[in-house]
C-alpha cells in the first residue's frame, strides 16, 4: 500500500480492521472530522462547523460554517491548501447508509475535481478512484468490483468476469481477481473496490 501525506478521518464507523488502523497510526498528520475527534484524540487539526467537537479539542478546530459541502469535503479542501494530495480516508462508511454512499461518491469528485490521489479504507476493503489504463495489484479470490464514472470502453484482464462500459452500479459488483495483478483498460474514470481478504 502506497504511503499517504495525510488521513482524513470521518463521524462514521471507526475502523476495527488492522489494515485502516495501521495507516491511521502511521499517519504523518491526521484531520478529524467535527465529532471524530473522539476516536482520535491526537489528530493534529479539527475541521467542521464545531456543534460535535467536544470543548477540550477547540485549540485544534478549524471552524468552517458553510453548509453547502460536508465536513469530509471541508478537511479535504485544508489538507490541498497545505499541499497534501495523497490522502486516506477512514470512518466514511458504516454507520447510515445515506452518508455511506455519499462518501464514497465524493472520493470520486475529490479526484476528478480536485486531482485527489485518495483511498477509501472501510473494515472490509478499499475503494480507489482511477482514470485510464491501470495494473492493480491483488491476489487470488479478492472480490473486486468496478464502478463505471463514464466510461464509454471499459475492459478487464485478470478478472473472473470481462469488465465493459457499465450504466448500472450493481453492474460491476461481485468480480474476482484471479491472480497477483489485474489491469484495466478505459477511456475515463471508474472506482475499483478491493477487499482485504479472499472468498
Amino acid at each position: 500500500m502506497k504511503e499517504f501525506d495525510v488521513v482524513i478521518v470521518a463521524n462514521g464507523l471507526f475502523p476495527t480492521h488492522e489494515s485502516p488502523l495501521a495507516i491511521l497510526h502511521n499517519a504523518p498528520f491526521v484531520v478529524a472530522c467535527d465529532g471524530a475527534v473522539r476516536h482520535v484524540p491526537d489528530a493534529d487539526v479539527v475541521i467542521g462547523d464545531g456543534d460535535s467537537v467536544p470543548v477540550a479539542f477547540h485549540d485544534r478546530l478549524v471552524q468552517i460554517d458553510e453548509q453547502v459541502d460536508n465536513d469530509l469535503t471541508k478537511a479535504t479542501r485544508y489538507c490541498l491548501k497545505r499541499g497534501f494530495r495523497h490522502i486516506a480516508y477512514v470512518g466514511c462508511t458504516g454507520l447510515r447508509e445515506d452518508h455511506t454512499l455519499g462518501n464514497i461518491s465524493l472520493l470520486m469528485r475529490y479526484f476528478r475535481e480536485f486531482q485527489v490521489e485518495g483511498v477509501m479504507f472501510t473494515d472490509n476493503g478499499f475503494f480507489t478512484p482511477v482514470k485510464g489504463n491501470h495494473v492493480f495489484c491483488s491476489f487470488p479470490r479478492q472480490q473486486v468490483s468496478v464502478f463505471n464514472a463514464g466510461c464509454t470502453t471499459l475492459t478487464s484482464k485478470g478478472l473472473r468476469w470481462q469488465c465493459y462500459p457499465m450504466q448500472e452500479l450493481w453492474q460491476g459488483t461481485l468480480n474476482e481477481a484471479l491472480g497477483d495483478t489485474f489491469s484495466i483498460e478505459a477511456n475515463g474514470c471508474y472506482l475499483v473496490y478491493q477487499t482485504y481478504l479472499p472468498k
